[in-house]
C-alpha cells in the first residue's frame, strides 16, 4: 500500500488531536494528617471527582501523613512547586498575611456552625481575597478540624485562675498561646508525636486539642479531667497553588472549588458526628469532663491579650463576630 505525503500528514494531524485531547496534568495534593482521617480520604474523593468531572485532563495524587513535609514545609512548597494543594490551618498562611490569622484569636467563633457561617460571609472572602494578592495562593475551602479543649493529669479546671502555673503543652503558634498565657499557664511547645510521653512522664501535665485528637492519640489514657474550654474552633483551609490556579480555565476553576468544597462539607459533617459522642464515650472512661466559665476565659483573653500583639485587626474580629 502506497502512502502518499497527504495521508501522512492526515495521520499526524489526527494523532495529535487524539494526544491533545488526552493530556493529563498530574498535580500533588499533601497534608499533615492520618490516612484515616476525613482530611486524607476526602480529598481523595476529590481528587477522584475532579478527574470525573475533568474527562481525566486532571490527575491528583494525594500524600497524607507528611509525606511531602511538616505544614510549614507544605506551605513553603506551594512557593517553590513542590505541592500544588495542601490542607492547612490558617495559622500557617498567617504568617504571609497576618491578618487571616485572626480567625485563630480565641473565642472569635461561638461554635462549628458560626465557623461555617464565617466561610460564606464577606468577611472571609475579603481575609482569603488578601491572602491571595499577597500570596497568589488561592484558597478553595474551608474544614473544620474541630473544637479545642484542654485536658489534665489531676488539676479541675472551671474559671480561668484555675490554670495559674499549669505546666501546659500547646503548639508553638502565638493565637494558641493566648489564652493559656492569659491565665497564667506555662506553656511548653512540644511535637505533636512526643506529647503523650510527655504527659506521661510529667514533663507537661496538661495539654489542648479537640476531643477527635484526644480520642486519636490516647491522651485520655494519661489523663483525668477533660475541661471542656472550647477556646479555638479550628479549622484547616484548601489551598491551590499560585501557578496552578493561574493555569486553569475558568470552567476548570469552578469545577475545582465546587468540589473541593463539597469535600470540605464532608469531613465537617464527619467531624461533627464524631465530636457529639466523644464526651459521653470519655466519661464511660472514667475521664471528668466539665464545663467551664467560657465568659471568665473570654474575659481575660480580651484584658491581657491585645489584637496588635499577632497582627490582627481588631475591625475584622468585630466583622466575624458579627456573622449570624
Amino acid at each position: 500500500m502506497k502512502l502518499t505525503l497527504k495521508t501522512l500528514m492526515g495521520a499526524a494531524m489526527l494523532l495529535a488531536g487524539t494526544a491533545a485531547a488526552h493530556a493529563q496534568t498530574t498535580l500533588k495534593w499533601a497534608h499533615v494528617y492520618e490516612a484515616t482521617e476525613p482530611f486524607h480520604t476526602e480529598s481523595v474523593w476529590a481528587a477522584e471527582e475532579i478527574a470525573k468531572r475533568t474527562e481525566g485532563r486532571y490527575k491528583i495524587d494525594v500524600f497524607p501523613a507528611s509525606q511531602l513535609g511538616k505544614e510549614n514545609d507544605l506551605n513553603q512548597g506551594l512557593k517553590m512547586g513542590t505541592v500544588d494543594i495542601i490542607i492547612s490551618g490558617s495559622s500557617f498562611q498567617a504568617r504571609e498575611f497576618p491578618r487571616i490569622g485572626v480567625t485563630y484569636y480565641p473565642y472569635i467563633f461561638r461554635d462549628p456552625s458560626h465557623l461555617i457561617a464565617y466561610t460564606k460571609s464577606d468577611i472571609y472572602k475579603t481575609l482569603t481575597a488578601g491572602y491571595e494578592e499577597k500570596t497568589g495562593n488561592h484558597i478553595t475551602a474551608t474544614t473544620y478540624y474541630g473544637t479545642r479543649h484542654t485536658t489534665t493529669s489531676d488539676r479541675q479546671i472551671k474559671v480561668c485562675k484555675d490554670m495559674e502555673g499549669l505546666k501546659i503543652r500547646v503548639p508553638d503558634v502565638p493565637a494558641y498561646l493566648a489564652m493559656p498565657r492569659a491565665c497564667g499557664a506555662n506553656t511548653t511547645p512540644i511535637a505533636f508525636a512526643e506529647v503523650y510521653l510527655a504527659l506521661q512522664n510529667g514533663t507537661v501535665e496538661a495539654q489542648e486539642n479537640p476531643l477527635t485528637a484526644i480520642d486519636a492519640k490516647k491522651f485520655y489514657e494519661v489523663q483525668k479531667n477533660i475541661a471542656l474550654t472550647g477556646h479555638i474552633v479550628d479549622h484547616l483551609n484548601t489551598v491551590v497553588s499560585k501557578s496552578v490556579w493561574q493555569g486553569l480555565s475558568d470552567a476548570d476553576k469552578q469545577i475545582f472549588t465546587e468540589v473541593m468544597m463539597e469535600a470540605a462539607e464532608r469531613s465537617t459533617k464527619i467531624v461533627e458526628e464524631r465530636e457529639a459522642k466523644l464526651a459521653d464515650d470519655f466519661r464511660a472512661k472514667g475521664l471528668n469532663v466539665a464545663e467551664v466559665d467560657k465568659a471568665d476565659f473570654e474575659k481575660n483573653v480580651l484584658e491581657k491579650i491585645p489584637f496588635e500583639d499577632f497582627g490582627y485587626e481588631k475591625a475584622d474580629w468585630e466583622a466575624i463576630r458579627a456573622v449570624q
